[in-house]
């Protein structure tokens, strides 16, 4: 008996189809008018897949011409055309999840893509998370066993000096070996409230973008208390892309995109592929849901994350960072994760949308 081959998802032989791919069949067959302008073989093409064969999604799109003949938009092929971006990854994706030390394949990996990004002539911006984990796992400390908020607060604010400093500096070494600059942004809510603070920073970021350099973004939580701080990197990465004015926001975190409900706890749950307009319904649909214990973001911030964006005029994706290499599929083009499409609101004031976040 011929042994199963191992493929992208497992043993082929198990037969097993992704559901991903389920899915762009069934898309595939909805938006035909009818059977005869199917793919030739399409039911035949899934069955190799049962009787073990391996190919992996690319190769998938590729055979079925998929991309440039069924539902990939328009504004998925005009990803590739985006001239500054913005890109934010969670701390739980920067993390062996055993340990809580930083993952240094993954980081390496992901200045390899970003720097990669900026040789096309593109501009970059990360926004990162990992600071407060980074140093928690330096001194030791596992879980904030505090008697008072001030001292917790306190403690937060350490750990985030030591670990900003060890994280700013992986950052620099990794996008050195790769002949790129990096520089460090630290911001807080004033940053963008105060008219003169938000002045300067544009300013600053203006000219780094001008100099090839990338901006490594992060919220200062060394001074930032609550009445100062913006509180997760979802909604800082769309506040940077709405302060630089920026084409694309790419949300890495650790689910797949928009879904109809928690996929988590709902297998019924469907996923959205494309948002064209945030309606409150999607909105409602933002429920606090997230896989990991260490980042602060769940849906609902990051469907805020969209509205920021949106208004301000740029496309949002939020894909999974389980394979950093999504990001240059998404550049050019290919259907990953949920895309939200710009929608300029004239009448947005980032200021004035910042200064109100927690206030209920």
């Amino acid at each position: 008996m011929e042994s199963p081959k191992y493929g992208l998802y497992g043993f082929a032989g198990r037969k097993f189809i992704p559901p991903c791919w389920e899915r762009r069949v069934a898309d595939i067959k909805e938006n035909c008018r009818d059977e005869g302008e199917l793919p030739a073989g399409i039911d035949e093409y899934k069955k190799t897949l049962y009787n073990g064969q391996v190919c992996n999604c690319r190769q998938f799109f590729s055979f079925w011409n998929w991309r440039n003949r069924f539902s990939v938009s328009d504004l998925r092929k005009k990803i590739g055309d985006k001239k500054r971006v913005v890109v934010k990854i969670g701390s739980s994706s920067l993390q062996h999840k055993e340990t809580g030390d930083m993952d240094y394949t993954r980081l390496e990996k992901l200045v390899r893509e970003l720097c990669d990004i900026r040789n096309q002539g593109r501009e970059v911006i990360l926004v990162t998370s990992g600071a407060i984990a980074a140093g928690k796992k330096a001194v030791g400390i596992r879980e904030f066993q505090c008697e008072t908020q001030a001292e917790a607060m306190a403690m937060k604010q350490a750990c985030s000096a030591i670990g900003q400093a060890k994280l700013m500096m992986t950052y620099s070494k990794l996008f050195a070996e790769y002949n790129q600059t990096s520089a460090q942004i630290l911001m807080t809510k004033n940053t963008i409230v105060d008219n003169l603070n938000r002045y300067n920073a544009h300013n600053t970021f203006t000219q780094l973008l001008k100099m090839g350099v990338i901006p490594v973004v992060n919220e200062n939580d060394t001074v930032a208390t609550y009445e100062i701080e913006i509180g997760d990197n979802d909604t800082l990465s769309a506040i940077v892309a709405a302060l630089v004015e920026a084409d694309l926001l790419i949300l890495l975190s650790d689910i797949d995109g928009l879904y109809t409900d928690d996929p988590r706890r709902n297998p019924e749950a469907r996923f959205i592929d494309q948002v064209d307009r945030l309606t409150p319904e999607l909105m409602e649909m933002g429920k606090d849901s997230t896989g990991s214990g260490v980042g602060t973001g769940g849906m609902s911030t990051k469907l805020i994350a969209a509205k920021i964006a949106t208004s301000a005029g740029a496309d949002m994706v939020i894909a999974n960072s389980r394979d950093i290499g999504i990001l240059h599929r998404i550049m050019r083009g290919d259907p990953e994760g949920t895309l939200f499409a710009a929608n300029p609101d004239e009448s947005f004031d980032l200021a004035e949308f910042v200064d109100n976040l927690h206030k209920g």
